[in-house]
């Protein structure tokens, strides 16, 4: 009886830690809108169509730097690349200052970055869509689409999964 018991609560506890890991709906675009004098939508393929660049391994760390994983084998797009195509909504070239990003994704995860950290530091030039990871292609992949930062000392905080958008705000 004690056996059956055990094994009854064992498998309770088990579903439970099953349902609490959450489920990330992959995006299948990413759109991009806010301050801008257009909204602009990427698709999957939209994405695997820029040019490619490798990107190294990256163990990703947790905010208290204990390693979470380790992502391999990626290609992507440089972040500043798929925004060539954004034209800034501003007057004058100094109100770029007060510009900031929301990256969203599927699951209402959010990270926030500002102008000057994506065009002004060397920050901004590690920013990157994954388009390959571990053999498989963007369209392919579970984490879809994927942005990952290569220089954070703490990367587990800007790997977000199932990126859906980027609203470009201003402070007010």
């Amino acid at each position: 009886m004690k056996t059956i018991n055990l094994a009854l609560l064992l498998l309770f506890f088990t579903n439970f830690a099953v349902i609490a890991q959450r489920q990330i709906t992959p995006s299948e675009t990413l759109k991009i809108e806010g301050k801008i004098k257009a909204e602009k939508t990427f698709s999957v393929a939209d994405l695997e169509a820029f040019p490619k660049v490798a990107i190294a391994d990256q163990t990703l760390y947790s905010h208290k730097g204990e390693v979470k994983s380790t992502v391999k084998d990626m290609k992507g797009v440089l972040l500043k690349t798929v925004l060539e195509s954004i034209q800034f909504d501003y007057g004058k070239p100094k109100e770029l200052n007060e510009f900031y990003f929301v990256f969203v994704a599927t699951d209402g995860y959010k990270v926030v970055f500002s102008w000057n950290e994506i065009y002004n530091t060397e920050a901004g030039n590690n920013f990157y869509i994954v388009t390959e990871m571990e053999g498989k292609k963007l369209k392919d992949m579970e984490q879809r689409i994927l942005f990952i930062s290569t220089a954070d000392l703490k990367s587990g905080r800007r790997y977000i999964k199932a990126l859906e958008k980027i609203q470009i705000r201003r402070l007010e």
